[in-house]
């Protein structure tokens, strides 16, 4: 059987993956995730003040019982280190916004620099997901800035990892450096960064259902 291929398709996909993974793509992606979750950090650290002048303020955010900032503020897991867990975003996210704004200008950062920067958001990111998963199944209440965190995170991190893997950044095996260049040139990434936005979107609905409507 003969698979035919629209030629003004092909065109379409292949400057759109071009567009991909461009720098500028790339890293104005980096960028505007970074700030959403700098924004999102700021409003928690604003918040976390008020609930310790007074814990019984009612956040903007306390939709409902399900859909509350205040309960998950309030809980030992959005105070690990003994502060906020927000302050931390306040202090990550802006070192993210000068690498992309700088690599957007045409800087190159060394690569021990880049596999540094790779190692620490990787902790961030295992952190947003360990606070994720305890708001989801101990807390029992999700905070709708926290769950932007999450998001923003995540992009930002494959942001990161894409250039990283590209520019052969990451001091992996040669050949593990190899299957994994090949799987970002094929875009394999965004493919699965989206199936697992969209598992987490699912399994949200599935834990709680109806209860995100009040």
């Amino acid at each position: 059987m003969t698979v035919t291929t629209d030629p003004a398709q092909a065109t379409v996909l292949a400057r759109l993956h071009r567009l991909r993974g461009s720098d500028r793509f790339i890293f104005t992606t980096m960028l505007l995730s970074a700030c959403v979750s700098l924004l999102a950090s700021l409003v928690l650290s604003i918040d976390a003040v008020r609930l310790a002048a007074d814990p019984g303020t009612v956040l903007a955010c306390d939709i409902n019982a399900t859909l509350s900032c205040g309960t998950v503020a309030q809980s030992w897991q959005a105070s690990l280190l003994g502060f906020p867990n927000a302050f931390l975003g306040l202090m990550a996210e802006p070192v993210v916004i000068t690498i992309a704004v700088a690599s957007l200008g045409g800087a190159r950062f060394p690569r021990w620099f880049m596999a540094s920067a790779q190692a620490v958001y990787t902790i961030g990111l295992l952190f947003a997901y360990w606070l994720f998963a305890q708001s989801m199944f101990v807390i029992g209440a999700l905070c709708p800035w926290c769950l932007l965190v999450t998001v923003s995170t995540t992009l930002v991190f494959t942001s990161l990892t894409h250039v990283n893997v590209r520019d052969d950044n990451l001091y992996l095996p040669r050949r593990l450096q190899a299957r994994a260049a090949a799987a970002v040139a094929a875009d394999v990434d965004l493919f699965v960064v989206a199936a697992w936005l969209v598992l987490l979107a699912t399994a949200i609905v599935a834990r709680y259902g109806t209860q995100l409507l009040g």
